[in-house]
């Protein structure tokens, strides 16, 4: 909390703005997926174990993204992987809604699908750790929750041949986001992290996200009374001034985007987290090279060290415990 007030800290702070839970520590809370998707209690565990286990100086929950979807109708797939291996469930085909449908706020949209187990969850999770440890609630952006709703080749054919028809759906994914975001603060989160992956401009282009998302993702953080995340996969140094222009405090960066180009873009105020490519490095590598790659990070600029992205649950917890480490040494 002190980076984001822009104080100086006692060192520099290390946490996963996105989901950092694995199976080695679902085995050492007893806290497994899917359960954990569906269950407050279960929940609630596992995401301390970011805390308990990891040490981290945040705790993240929910783990899926599917929340938001699935209370507005959304048709959701579980997360089966390889060997019966549990993931995380997302969205089905075919998709719940046309382009052409006339988008409805259903007015209990906190009182379904498993939004009321997530609330819990953050409740008893702050709870548990109180003043100690700040709280991470996790949210859909707008572009990708309309994507979630009509299904993400019809929203990214009509970025070019309707826009005007996307509008109604940026809506609605914008007060459900927000709807939900103000629910998990009521229940205790001191931080609001919202992930727009399909608003990446490896998808739509930055004139897209420009003359649609920006719009409404900036209603959604003036509406947010907490700090907020804003978490876009992959390269967004052509966008990254707009992503700034949304006013969150923390941008959450994917290791695809420079952190020096972002400190140019975006001036001195904005809090910049990441550093560490999940897919390969802190999957499939080993400490030396978590190591290397943190200390670049953070010496391109890097605040707040963390995962690029949601962490694979396959990942060693020696691997994020390295990260850790090189955060405490700063």
């Amino acid at each position: 909390m002190a980076v984001i007030n822009h104080q100086k800290p006692d060192r520099m702070p290390c946490f996963g703005a996105n989901c950092t839970a694995t199976y080695e520590q679902m085995e050492k809370v007893q806290a497994f997926w899917p359960k954990a998707h569906e269950d407050g209690e279960a929940m609630a565990r596992l995401a301390l174990a970011s805390h308990t286990i990891l040490g981290f100086d945040a705790i993240r929950v929910p783990f899926c993204q599917t929340f938001e979807a699935r209370a507005l109708g959304a048709n959701i797939k579980p997360g089966k992987l390889p060997d019966n291996m549990e993931g995380i469930p997302g969205i089905d085909h075919p998709p719940a809604f046309r382009i052409d449908d006339t988008p409805v706020f259903p007015n209990d949209f906190l009182f379904r699908g498993h939004i009321p187990e997530l609330l819990k969850a953050v409740s008893i999770v702050k709870k548990e750790v109180g003043d100690k440890v700040p709280v991470i609630g996790g949210i859909i952006g707008p572009f990708t929750l309309a994507g979630s709703l009509i299904d993400t080749i019809p929203l990214l054919k009509a970025t070019f041949k309707a826009p005007d028809k996307l509008r109604p759906w940026l809506e609605l994914g914008e007060k459900a986001g927000t709807a939900l975001a103000k629910a998990i603060i009521d229940a205790g989160a001191d931080i609001i992290c919202c992930e727009d992956m399909t608003a990446s401009p490896e998808l739509i282009a930055p004139k897209t996200y420009k003359e649609l998302e920006l719009e409404f993702q900036t209603k959604q953080f003036d509406a947010i009374c907490v700090p907020t995340i804003l978490h876009i996969c992959g390269k967004v140094d052509p966008i990254v001034k707009w992503m700034a222009q949304t006013r969150p405090d923390i941008l959450s960066l994917d290791t695809k985007t420079n952190p020096k180009v972002v400190r140019e873009k975006c001036g001195p105020d904005i809090v910049l987290l990441g550093g560490v490519e999940v897919a390969t490095t802190l999957f499939l590598k080993g400490p030396d090279e978590i190591r290397k790659e943190s200390e670049q990070a953070i010496a391109d600029g890097i605040q707040i060290l963390a995962p690029g992205c949601a962490v694979g649950p396959g990942t060693p917890t020696k691997n994020l415990l390295t990260m850790l480490e090189v955060a405490k040494e700063h």
